[in-house]
């Protein structure tokens, strides 16, 4: 990355605005989460966001974050006390992107430092979910999402963090919702094969809930669109 990219710092208060809003996405789309996973797989990832979310609220309660890493911190140990598969898988996710901008010492880290931590995420996941692009999971949304964003970084050094995010968010919801059109091969719903066609991938979906919140945090409007997981 140049230093043109690099120096595309996400606004001041970032971390609460993506964990506060995320945190409503969540809760506002965790039936229907329950509901796609229900139809494609075990039907536990609905009770498994509510539950994050309540660790969430009660760290947010006992001891409010006051930075960026403190924010995200509080997000990835709320999904690591959720059993299943989904809470480790989303807990990790979340611990490397807590690090966002750590090695360079930033409070808040640039859109530059924001995709690296993602990726740094996704490598996490795939090592421990050993899944790839199209077999239906979390990756199908997060990886198009990276690239997407890199890719406005890269292209245009005057583009700003929130433009790059809105790429970063259409490639996910787009990657999330071609989900329906594949068959799992991997977590489980690759357990009921073609059963899981027509389905949008409940992972796939609440990881591109995940880049909307940042979008919606970095450009303040707090507004996530649900009504394409129903």
């Amino acid at each position: 990355m140049n230093d043109q990219t690099s120096s595309t710092t996400l606004p001041g208060g970032f971390g609460r605005a993506f964990v506060l809003t995320l945190r409503e996405a969540l809760v506002g789309a965790a039936d229907d989460l329950g509901d796609l996973d229900r139809r494609a797989g075990d039907g536990d990832f609905g009770t498994n966001v509510h539950t994050a979310m309540k660790h969430l609220d009660a760290t947010l309660e006992d001891d409010p974050p006051t930075s960026y890493r403190e924010w995200l911190t509080a997000l990835y140990m709320a999904w690591l006390g959720v059993g299943g598969t989904s809470g480790p898988l989303f807990g990790m996710f979340f611990r490397d992107l807590a690090k966002a901008g750590e090695e360079a010492g930033s409070s808040v880290p640039t859109a530059a430092q924001f995709a690296d931590a993602l990726a740094a995420g996704q490598a996490t996941v795939q090592r421990y979910g050993e899944a790839e692009v199209g077999d239906k999971t979390m990756i199908d949304s997060l990886d198009p999402a990276i690239t997407a964003l890199r890719s406005v970084l890269e292209a245009d050094a005057d583009a700003s963090a929130v433009e790059a995010l809105f790429a970063a968010e259409d490639a996910a919801v787009l990657g999330a919702t071609a989900t329906a059109q594949t068959t799992a091969r991997r977590g489980r719903a690759s357990y009921v094969g073609d059963a899981s066609q027509g389905v949008i991938d409940p992972g796939a979906a609440a990881m591109a809930l995940v880049i909307s919140s940042a979008r919606a945090g970095a450009d303040g409007s707090g507004t996530v669109d649900l009504s394409w997981i129903a």
